[in-house]
């Protein structure tokens, strides 16, 4: 019998990396879009590219392993703070359980022999995955790779439209700027979609729609900007 295929364990990296290209791709072709609408001259379009990529990528790497060093702060002062009550009041903590087995649909007396058993086998993996939703430390969000993978996919993702404004056309610079960030949005949300086993079309329609909008408000603002000056 095939074993199932779970994808839940890729979530953490995932996330952080589909966020970093996103951003990366939608950041680096609107900034790129606006300014060439705008009537920037083609070096200081690629100068502007670069700078909004090396920032933005050092950016996300931060912001990744700041947002995901406090979520585990808090995560790590919950199961503590879970840790002294079942020293100071077992048998509370105990019942505890034992409630929450009942609200799952375990039978009174079988919830508090199970939740006897599990605290006999982890007292405190049993109350941090039944009454924090913690599955353990190994589900937890590694900062570094979190802000690594961010970094990394930013990078990946906003050089494709700095590549597209360094070889498109002078004329069409804008447009081919625009399409090249279309379509690696298209692979993205297609990617990652993949990889997390879900489906390709909503994910694929959200980053393109999003990604598109983005890019028009700012083509926008670079029009009307380039006219007043």
């Amino acid at each position: 019998m095939p074993r199932e295929g779970h994808y839940i364990n890729r979530s953490n990296w995932l996330r952080a990396a589909v966020l970093g290209a996103n951003d990366g791709i939608v950041s680096s072709a609107s900034l790129l879009v606006g300014v060439s609408a705008a009537g920037m001259a083609h070096g200081n379009v690629l100068l502007t590219g670069l700078a909004g990529l090396t920032a933005g990528a050092l950016s996300m790497a931060a912001g990744e392993y700041v947002s995901v060093s406090a979520q585990a702060d808090v995560e790590l002062a919950d199961l503590e703070r879970e840790r002294v009550a079942l020293i100071e009041d077992p048998d509370y903590e105990l019942s505890e359980l034992a409630e929450g087995l009942e609200n799952r649909g375990v039978e009174s007396d079988l919830a508090l022999e199970v939740a006897a058993q599990m605290t006999d086998h982890d007292a405190l993996g049993a109350h941090a995955r039944e009454e924090l939703g913690m599955f353990g430390l190994a589900g937890q969000a590694d900062p570094l790779q979190a802000a690594g993978a961010s970094a990394v996919a930013f990078a990946l993702g906003g050089g494709l439209p700095l590549l597209a404004a360094l070889l498109g056309p002078s004329g069409v610079r804008g447009l081919s700027v625009a399409l090249v960030a279309m379509l690696a949005l298209v692979m993205l949300g297609a990617g990652g979609a993949h990889l997390g086993g879900a489906p390709k079309w909503p994910a694929i329609r959200r980053v393109v729609f999003w990604g598109g909008l983005a890019m028009a408000v700012t083509a926008g603002v670079g029009h009307l900007f380039g006219a007043i000056g």
